[in-house]
């Protein structure tokens, strides 16, 4: 993962592909401390120090190494009232779902469930 001279500004969210389906997640606290992941951006992890953007990067390296998400990397995001956004337009549509039509895709089911890491 990236070095702190390297990372994107804070605060910052952890960004994945799954796997096995190709869905865009996000980290997230679990209730014991571990980390697992979402679906929903609105829940993802905010780092808004180094230790807390070190401790992103070694799960990402760890999700990466057991082949469970692939192209994860930390995405510099603003504070609103509905969670995380981030800055850049890319990282903003990948947070809409498959489609960026609120009422086709995945999104226009039954909800977003959260996954937890294994």
């Amino acid at each position: 993962m990236a070095s702190s001279a390297t990372r994107p500004p804070l605060p910052a969210i952890l960004l994945a592909n799954d796997l096995l389906d190709g869905d865009v997640v996000f980290a997230i606290g679990e209730a014991d401390g571990s980390l697992g992941w979402t679906r929903d951006p609105g829940l993802a992890l905010v780092a808004t120090d180094d230790a807390a953007a070190v401790r992103l990067e070694g799960f990402a390296t760890a999700e990466l190494a057991a082949q469970h998400v692939v192209d994860a990397y930390l995405v510099d995001v603003e504070l609103g009232a509905a969670g995380p956004v981030p800055r850049h337009f890319r990282e903003r549509f990948k947070t809409l779902g498959p489609s960026n039509r609120p009422d086709l895709g995945k999104q226009a089911g039954e909800g977003i469930a959260a996954r937890r890491s294994v």
